[in-house]
C-alpha cells in the first residue's frame, strides 16, 4: 500500500487542520458547557466550514462539489475531529446523504434538493430512522416479522403520501433542512419488503421538531425528535422503489455503502489524536511527588499504550480508505468501526487517568471521554458487530459453531 499523499490530499488535510486549530478548538469547550442542548449549536462555525468546502466535500465536481476521494475524506474528518468531534460529525453527516442524492435520486430530485444544498451554507442533511420503539432491530430484523423495525406509517393518497409517527435521536434533527425518512408502507410484511424511503424537507406540513436530546457527549451535534402528524409528502419524493427503501445502497459500487463505517472510525481517530496530545502535554508540564509525570514509569506505560492503539487505528482507517479508492474490498470496514469503538474509549480513559482529578474539565480530558462514550451507541454497536460477523461467515457456519457449544 502506498501511504504517500498527493498534493491535493495534503492541501485538504492542512486546510482541515488549520480550521480545527483556529475555529473549532477555541469554541469546543465553551459550546460543550452550554446547558441548553439547542444552544450548543453555532451557525457561524458551520458557515465558515461550509465556505471552505467541508459541507459539500464529497459531491462530484460536475455538480459543483469537490469530489474528494476516500483517503482525503478520512484525513479531513480526523483533522476536524481533533478540534471537535461533534462538529466534525455535523459536517460529515452531510457527506453521506448528499452522496445518496447524487447517486440514487432522480434528476428531478437532484435539481430540487442537491442544487439548493450546494448553494446554501446552512443547508444541512439528516436521516430519520430510529424510533422510540424501534432502535437497532431495523438494522438486523427477523426475516419474516412484520412487527419489527420502523412503525412510522406512510399511506398513499393520490399523488401524496401521508406520514404518521415519530422518530427520535435524529442526526442534525433540529438544524437540517432535508431528511431521508424511513417509513413503513406495507405493515403486513417485514421492513425488508414493506419499507420505503422518502425525501422530506423540514418545512413539510405536518412535520414538527419537538425536542433536542441532552447528551453527555457530542453536545454540539443535534440529535432531535421529529413528529409526523399527517405530514404530506409528494410521491415524487420517494427514493428508489416503493417498498424498496431498506435495499438502498446494496448495488452501490462507489463505496457509499461503507462510508458510515469509515466516517466514524476516522472521527474516532481524531479524538484519539486529541487525547494523545492532551495526555502528553499534561505529562510534560505537571509533577506528582516532586517528579515530572513524563518521567514516571506508570505514566510512560499509559502513554505508550495510547499512542500504540491510535497508530493501529490510523493504519486500519487509511488502509480501508486506500483500498476503496481502488475498488478493492479485501478489508471489512465494519471491523474498523468496531475496533475504533474499543480504541477511542480506552485511549480517552487513559487520558483521564493521566490527568487525575484536578484538571479534567479545564483541559477538556473529560469532554474527550464523554465524546468517546458515544461510540458505544453509534450504529447500534452490538448489532453492528453481529452484522459484521454474518458477513465474515455464512449463517450456516455461525449456526454450526454455536450449536457445537464452542465459546471461543
Amino acid at each position: 500500500m502506498d501511504v504517500s499523499l498527493t498534493e491535493e490530499q495534503r492541501a485538504w488535510q492542512m486546510k482541515a487542520r488549520k480550521f480545527a486549530q483556529e475555529e473549532l478548538r477555541p469554541v469546543s469547550l465553551e459550546r460543550d458547557r452550554i446547558s441548553d442542548p439547542r444552544g450548543t449549536f453555532d451557525w457561524d462555525v458551520i458557515r465558515k466550514g461550509s465556505r471552505l468546502g467541508f459541507r459539500t466535500a464529497v459531491v462530484a465536481k460536475a455538480w459543483g462539489g469537490h469530489g474528494i476521494d476516500f483517503v482525503t475524506q478520512a484525513l479531513v474528518i480526523a483533522e476536524l475531529a481533533k478540534g471537535d468531534s461533534a462538529i466534525a460529525k455535523t459536517f460529515s453527516q452531510c457527506w453521506k446523504w448528499s452522496h445518496l442524492i447524487a447517486r440514487f435520486c432522480t434528476p428531478d430530485q437532484q435539481e430540487r434538493y442537491l442544487r439548493p444544498f450546494l448553494a446554501d451554507d446552512t443547508y444541512l442533511l439528516g436521516h430519520a430512522g430510529t424510533e422510540p420503539n424501534s432502535g437497532s432491530d431495523h438494522r438486523l430484523p427477523p426475516e419474516d416479522d412484520p412487527k419489527s423495525g420502523w412503525r412510522l406509517r406512510a399511506e398513499r393518497r393520490g399523488d401524496e403520501w401521508i406520514l404518521n409517527g415519530e422518530k427520535c435521536f435524529i442526526a442534525n434533527g433540529s438544524v437540517a433542512k432535508l431528511f431521508f425518512v424511513d417509513a413503513r408502507t406495507n405493515p403486513e410484511v417485514s421492513i425488508r419488503e414493506g419499507g420505503t424511503e422518502f425525501l422530506v424537507p423540514i418545512d413539510t406540513p405536518g412535520l414538527r421538531n419537538v425536542k433536542v436530546f441532552d447528551k453527555s457527549g457530542w453536545r454540539f451535534y443535534q440529535n432531535a425528535e421529529l413528529i409526523f402528524e399527517n405530514a404530506r409528502v409528494p410521491h415524487a419524493n420517494v427514493v428508489g422503489a416503493v417498498n424498496g427503501g431498506v435495499k438502498k445502497g446494496s448495488s452501490d459500487t462507489t463505496g457509499g455503502d461503507m462510508f458510515g463505517d469509515l466516517e466514524l472510525a476516522a472521527n474516532a481517530l481524531g479524538v484519539c489524536d486529541a487525547a494523545c496530545a492532551s495526555a502528553m502535554q499534561h505529562a510534560r508540564t505537571s509533577k506528582r511527588g516532586g517528579k515530572a509525570l513524563i518521567e514516571q514509569q506508570r505514566i510512560q506505560l499509559k502513554l505508550n499504550r495510547m499512542y500504540m492503539l491510535t497508530e493501529a487505528l490510523r493504519s486500519y482507517v487509511m488502509r480501508i480508505a486506500w483500498e476503496h479508492d481502488r475498488k478493492m474490498r479485501t478489508t471489512n470496514p465494519g471491523l474498523a468501526m468496531n475496533f475504533s469503538t474499543d480504541v477511542v474509549q480506552e485511549v480517552t480513559q487513559l487520558n483521564l487517568d493521566i490527568h487525575g482529578g484536578a484538571t479534567l474539565m479545564e483541559s477538556g480530558a473529560d469532554k474527550l471521554a464523554r465524546d468517546g462514550i458515544i461510540w458505544t451507541h453509534l450504529a447500534g454497536d452490538s448489532v453492528q458487530r453481529m452484522r459484521v460477523a454474518r458477513r465474515l461467515a455464512p449463517a450456516s457456519d455461525i449456526a454450526d459453531h454455536l450449536s457445537s457449544g464452542s465459546a471461543d
